[in-house]
């Protein structure tokens, strides 16, 4: 009866194996194969049989795309093919809690079943049985390498207590040695033919696991005081441009380094002695690999980062919409009886608020203003701040204040608008924000609000200076205009003209040519500007001019053009642009209202020009203004063209010609204006910005904005402010990481746009798009910290860096396409892959492998030889093997043509430290 089971067992294996066979190695992958979490490369198929009233799995291992090559030691491999040497392999356990056989004579029994099946499939699959308790991981095994060989293998592990004998090579060389030599042989005497190779892991000892810092920190928590105490750890990221708002973990925890020793042959114990005192330079091939923190593989916000602060802010925007005001935040909280509100919204202690105003406001007041510099030319596409701006601050330090609750952040606002009040009030300059040039339209509302205040600060300081009774009062317009010429006439100016020909501004130069004479604009002078060729009395009465035009003439008097200073245009932000076109459309003739809406600006430069040249006309001022408006009887462009480059002399005086259609349509309005403005020189006019009341409308904006409107803004500048941070972080110019940086610019601003139509609602789905976009930039914030500590570690082997980045980058790039927050991520799958290191970067690696203290290495007894620097390997790995000809076998005369010349009768796979030792043995024999 029992010899009917076990037949019946043998052709149930035998009948899945031929269908295995039949199916072969793809097709099984297209079926019911599953991939092994450590590899990508090893399939297994799996098959579930009864014997003796037991049930049995058998499993199948092999690798459909392989050419026919044995794992080597760099590849990722199965322990089985790493141990025995083999491909493809059956496994069969026992569908029990240990997965062993514990039975000698049960195991031996099931190893001849499966030997007798494979024999008659006629497969050459090895085929192993997991024997003893499971920590040992011991196996036997056998394969029918076809009508001749047979090779039988062992495997079992020494979990303690290593024999001092098996530590060192020479001991191991003669264990394998035993395994076929006479045991009345000396071995270390006698010379065999033995080829051996070896794998040692070298491992560089993370800063955190230093004990001395361990031991201090210990100490000086259970109350002790270090002589160090002002000594502060240096961390890896200290010059790294987000130090300044939170320390990163390093990404690369260490690195590990194999060293490896490539095939050759040992005739005695005495050369295994000598190569266990060989350096590791004297290794083959080195490969390195770095060993990576845990975090990096989790998206669930665990990691403190900018994108961690990012989701917090934006969790703040969805809890902002509906609010009126943000006081409306803190007084709700503080009447509220809910102690999770409190303690969900709570806010930092005044300490925390005082440091965080004085930096805004009292420190670093040389901050330089050119933000073109510090930023990245996609990120200006996003409707930000600057990153150096004081608004792009405030949002980098409310991503810091307390939790990032909008209870922290309405707290911090109101004290922030308070200290700006204070700089008006006290005519103090805005810290962070330029006071000269034209507002920024491209950038968000608050910033330009920002700066125009600080202008009109500038304004209010300067009369302040000039006229210290004035006070707090409203700035005269004669003072006014009066300090901003004064300020422009330091230098001559010359007319410029835009690519339309429309007057544009005037520029300072050295030498306005033969007739121009450089003077000061003092009162009692009236800031005349007088050519020596002019002989009229006009001459006397002319005030405000610049200098004259070329020699451009004026069409009533033999005189020369002068073109006189103007009144800068008033400024403008982007809300009030918008209210000036809603203006121009409800009216209907737009060129004609537009023409009344730039009234104060036209009358302005009427004005000074009229009182720049006392006999012209209105003529004149379009000749000067409008160029293209005035056209010459014989020929409108060469007019046009002289009266550019002023070429008309007083040989062709006067010059003939006319307005040209668009102003003859539409001049009415101008002349009237010409005709009502009076002849006053720009620094006598009333100013176009009024900075106190332009001021206060500023400063209004600030303290009664909508909680929803404040969020946005700062939401798209904290987005631009963190990405320049990044951006500036010094990662050895890896093109992938500068190209990656490059597309999150771009992303950002296509998803903040939505936040610029001020059409939020609570079921909108920009807040679940700005969800999405904070994953992004984790993801991207990642990649950056491996860079950069990549960078910091190989400084002098770039390449190394390059490459280890270029491998981890595709590594991680399938990860960024979870961008959903999912926190199912398959942490079974590591980056193991090695990079190879040439024989120049040798030097270096090995530099980064620092001796070791005295407090990191007593507890270690240096035992395996190969020392790195004075650091022993983690584990060693060998592969000792025998081969012989064919031809002394018992059967080489019939087959000698069916095998090749020399087989491998001895294989020997030794891996373990000093207190771990495996072995695994194959032998072939002839049956």
């Amino acid at each position: 009866m029992t010899m009917i089971k076990k037949k019946r067992f043998i052709s149930e294996i035998e009948a899945v194996c031929r269908q295995w066979l039949a199916t072969g190695p793809k097709n099984l992958v297209k079926k019911d194969a599953v991939c092994l979490d450590f590899s990508k490369n090893i399939y297994k198929v799996r098959s579930e049989l009864k014997y003796a009233m037991k049930n049995y799995s058998m499993e199948y291992y092999f690798e459909p795309f392989n050419d026919g090559k044995v794992a080597d030691w760099i590849s990722t491999s199965h322990d089985l093919q790493q141990s025995f040497g083999v491909k493809d392999f059956l496994v069969i356990a026992p569908q029990s809690a240990s997965g062993v056989v514990l039975d000698a004579p049960e195991a031996s029994k099931l190893l001849s079943a499966v030997s007798i099946a494979m024999s008659n499939s006629s497969s050459l699959w090895p085929a192993f049985v997991p024997v003893h308790d499971p920590s040992r991981r011991a196996y036997i095994g056998i394969q029918n390498m076809g009508t001749i060989f047979t090779r039988r293998f062992e495997a079992d592990r020494i979990g303690s207590q290593v024999p001092i004998k098996l530590m060192h090579l020479e001991g191991l060389y003669e264990l394998f040695v035993s395994k076929f030599a006479y045991s009345t042989v000396d071995l270390s005497m006698h010379l065999f033919k033995v080829h051996f190779r070896m794998k040692l892991t070298y491992r560089t000892l993370p800063t955190d696991d230093d004990p001395e810092v361990q031991q201090e920190s210990e100490f000086l928590e259970s109350g002790g005081h270090s002589e160090f105490e002002t000594h502060n750890k240096i961390q890896w990221d200290d010059d790294c441009p987000w130090s300044e708002w939170y320390s990163a973990e390093d990404p690369v925890k260490g690195l590990e380094l194999l060293a490896i020793w490539s095939e050759r042959t040992v005739d005695s114990s005495l050369d295994m002695a000598e190569l266990e005192n060989a350096s590791p330079l004297e290794a083959d091939k080195w490969f390195i690999f770095p060993n990576l923190s845990p975090h990096l593989e989790s998206s669930d916000g665990s990691t403190i980062g900018f994108a961690s602060q990012l989701r917090l802010l934006v969790n703040a925007l969805d809890s902002s919409l509906g609010a009126q005001f943000m006081e409306d935040f803190v007084s709700a909280v503080e009447n509220s009886g809910s102690d999770n509100m409190k303690s969900s919204a709570v806010i930092p202690p005044p300490t925390v608020l005082d440091r965080v105003l004085k930096d805004l406001f009292h420190e670093d007041a040389e901050v330089k203003l050119d933000f073109a510099d510090a930023e990245n030319k996609n990120s200006r596409a996003i409707k930000g701040a600057p990153l150096e701006s004081l608004f792009a601050q405030f949002c980098l330090h409310a991503l810091w204040f307390g939790n990032c609750n909008i209870r922290a952040i309405a707290v911090l606002w109101i004290e922030f608008v308070r200290e700006i009040r204070w700089c008006w009030e006290e005519s103090q300059p805005l810290p962070r924000m330029p006071t000269n040039g034209t507002v920024d339209l491209s950038t968000c509302l608050i910033y330009q609000k920002l700066h125009m205040l600080a202008i009109c600060i500038e304004k209010k300081h300067q009369e302040n200076k000039e006229h210290p009774d004035v006070g707090d009062k409203k700035t005269s317009p004669y003072i006014e205009g009066k300090a901003q010429i004064t300020k422009q006439s330091s230098s001559l100016l010359e007319v410029t003209e835009d690519s339309s020909g429309e007057r544009d501004s005037l520029t300072a130069r050295n030498d306005l040519g033969s007739h121009g004479v450089a003077t000061s604009l003092s009162n009692s002078e009236q800031q005349n500007f007088a050519s020596p060729t002019d002989t009229k009395l006009s001459e006397y009465i002319r005030m405000g001019s610049a200098g004259v035009v070329g020699s451009t003439m004026l069409l009533n008097s033999c005189q020369q053009m002068h073109a006189p200073f103007t009144q800068d245009p008033p400024l403008m932000t982007e809300d009030m642009h918008e209210e000036r076109l809603k203006a121009v459309e409800a009216f209907g003739d737009s060129f004609s209202f537009s023409a009344q809406l730039e009234k104060e600006i036209l009358s302005s430069d009427m004005s000074a020009f009229k009182a720049a040249n006392p006999d012209a006309v209105f003529e004149d001022f379009i000749r000067w203004h409008s160029p293209r408006d005035w056209e010459n009887d014989d020929n409108g462009e060469l007019a046009v063209s002289q009266a550019k480059a002023g070429e008309v002399s007083k040989n062709e005086w006067p010059p003939r010609g006319r307005l040209s259609e668009r102003m003859s349509d539409h001049g009415s309005s101008w002349r009237k204006i010409w005709n009502e403005a009076p002849s006053l020189p720009a620094f006598k006019q009333k100013p176009l910005l009024d900075p106190n009341r332009e001021g206060e409308k500023v400063l209004h904006y600030l303290e009664t904005m909508r909680p929803h409107q404040l969020l946005e803004q700062m939401v798209c500048t904290a987005f631009r402010a963190a990405a320049d941070t990044l951006n500036r972080t010094a990662f050895g110019g890896l093109k992938l990481m500068t190209s990656k940086l490059g597309q999150l610019c771009l992303t950002m601003a296509s998803t903040l746009k939505s936040l610029q139509r001020n059409s939020l609602s609570v079921d909108s789905e920009i807040i679940e798009d700005l969800t999405r976009l904070c994953v992004i930039f984790e993801h991207v914030e990642k990649l950056l910290t491996v860079a950069a500590s990549l960078h910091r570690k190989f400084l002098q082997a770039p390449r190394l860096s390059e490459a280890i980045f270029s491998d981890f980058y595709n590594f991680y790039l399938p990860k960024m396409g979870t961008g959903s927050g999912s926190h199912d991520i398959d942490k079974s799958q590591e980056f193991t892959k090695k990079q190879q290191i040439m024989a120049r970067e040798k030097e270096v690696v090995a530099s980064m492998f620092t001796p070791p203290t005295a407090n990191q290495s007593w507890r270690k007894v240096l035992s395996l030889g190969n020392l790195l620097n004075g650091h022993e390997p983690i584990l060693r790995e060998i592969i000792f093997s025998k081969r012989d000809h064919v031809s002394g076998g018992y059967y080489a005369g019939s087959y000698a043509g069916g095998y090749p010349q020399e087989i491998e009768t001895y294989r020997m796979y030794l891996c373990g430290t000093s207190n771990d030792l495996r072995v695994a043995l194959a032998v072939a024999s002839c049956d």
